[in-house]
This record gives C-alpha cells, sequence and structure tokens, in this order.
C-alpha cells in the first residue's frame, strides 16, 4: 500500500506547483482505480487544507469550502484506506523520535510515518522524500520535478 504525503495531494490539486504533471502521473499509474491501495491519513488532510488555502504560497489559493472538497473527496475514495494514530502509533512516533534524535521541524512527519508504518504501508509518495528516509522502512516513490 501507498501512504500519500501532503506535497502529493498539494501537487495533484494546484496546477501552478512544481511536479504537478509527475503527481498526476503517479496517480495514474499507481493510484486509480486500484480499491484501497493508497493510505490517507487525517492529518495529511488538515495540513492540505492549511496549504492549499494559503495566499502566500500561491497565486490563486483555494477558498476554504474548495478545499474542504477536496479533502473530502480524498478521504471518501474508494482507492484509498483510512489510516488513524492509534496507541501503537504514538509509541513507534516517541521511538522514532528519540532513536533517531529528531527535534520539534519533524514532529508532524514522524508522526505521519509512524502512522503510515504501523498500518502497513510500505510506500510513500510525496517530493520530500529525505523527511521519510531517516526511518528506512519505506519505498519513496518522489514527484518533484524542476519547473522549466
Amino acid at each position: 500500500m501507498t501512504g500519500l504525503d501532503t506535497t502529493f495531494l498539494v501537487q495533484v490539486e494546484i496546477q501552478e506547483t512544481d511536479g504537478h504533471g509527475a503527481a498526476l502521473e503517479v496517480l495514474r499509474r499507481e493510484i486509480l482505480g486500484r480499491d484501497r491501495e493508497a493510505a490517507l491519513a487525517p492529518q495529511v488532510l488538515s495540513e492540505f487544507i492549511h496549504v492549499v488555502t494559503d495566499p502566500r504560497r500561491f497565486e490563486r489559493p483555494l477558498s476554504m469550502a474548495q478545499a474542504l472538497a477536496k479533502a473530502s473527496f480524498w478521504w471518501n475514495a474508494t482507492e484509498v484506506e483510512r489510516t488513524v494514530p492509534d496507541d501503537q502509533v504514538v509509541s513507534q512516533f516517541l521511538a522514532w523520535m528519540q532513536e533517531h534524535g529528531l527535534g520539534r521541524k519533524r514532529l508532524l512527519d514522524t508522526l505521519l510515518a509512524a502512522t503510515y508504518y504501523r498500518h502497513g504501508v510500505t510506500r510513500i509518495v510525496t517530493s520530500n522524500a529525505r523527511d521519510y528516509r531517516v526511518f528506512g522502512v519505506f519505498e519513496l516513490v518522489e514527484t518533484w520535478e524542476k519547473a522549466s
């Protein structure tokens, strides 16, 4: 199963992002039409909404209503398996933070990695592979491409 990172959802939904084309290709090739092939955690949706509505990041940010509709679409897609943090996830998160000596800027990515790991996710699609490489348990599918 492939875990979806926030950067992937942003790239798919916002055309002006670097990596939009690469993200759409990964979506077509590896996720669409495959029942429960993608994993999605609620923390990805909250970060997605935060990012895509930010007028400092995008020339044409989404309205809150648009962002919520897109988040709902992803959460309810037949391709998506919902992965929710539980006690084991929190224990894994805390262990990884300590084991890898991670600081405050790594909290969200580490919690997401722990969520996916405890739910059997083996791959993460992201444009920030470095955020997950440290854990050594995921195959990373990168969607970043340089702007032309």
